[in-house]
């Protein structure tokens, strides 16, 4: 059973700002609205960042959390798209790669536990990804459903039969089939 999902006061255009510059994101508007009005809360704290009091080790950890997944799954389980090239026979080239690779996707703003929102498009409307590793799954078809899905179950309502495509992170979500 997930945590209850509380609200507290927003955040104001600086701090919003300053955690943008800080930690080289864009928050899409919709986000941005959302923050300034309220920001998500955990009771216990559990999974949330706050993005002017959470310590930046943590905030640093759930940044890196897709890439160090995915390359979890690279070295341990044998992960190699076909669209990467052919795969290096060493270590720290694999990286390499992968890191490039992630350079072209769009960044991920951590939302709440893996729950992730992609700053690209610089739009309202971007899905919501779960991302463990490279188990990658659409958890909202955008801000608003993810946060009704996250109160009142995943499955609690039909999915959309069209869902924005976002370069990267919806190949891996077809990908899981």
């Amino acid at each position: 059973m997930p945590d209850r999902l509380d609200w507290g006061p927003g955040y104001t255009s600086a701090d919003l700002d300053d955690a943008q510059a800080k930690w080289g994101l864009r928050f899409p508007p919709d986000l941005v609205e959302m923050l300034l009005e309220r920001r998500p809360i955990l009771s216990g704290g559990r999974g949330m960042i706050d993005w002017v009091h959470t310590d930046e080790a943590v905030i640093e950890e759930r940044l890196q959390w897709p890439f160090e997944g995915f390359l979890f799954d690279v070295e341990r389980n044998g992960l190699w798209w076909p669209e990467w090239g052919e795969r290096p026979a060493k270590r720290e080239e694999r990286r390499e790669l992968l890191q490039a690779e992630f350079s072209k996707a769009p960044k991920l703003v951590p939302i709440h536990s893996h729950r992730y929102l992609p700053s690209e498009p610089f739009e309202s409307g971007n899905p919501v990804f779960s991302v463990h590793q490279s188990d990658v799954i659409h958890y909202g078809s955008d801000l608003a459903d993810y946060f009704d899905r996250e109160a009142l179950g995943w499955g609690s309502k039909p999915w959309p039969t069209r869902i924005k495509r976002i370069p990267f992170w919806t190949v891996a979500v077809e990908r899981n089939g």
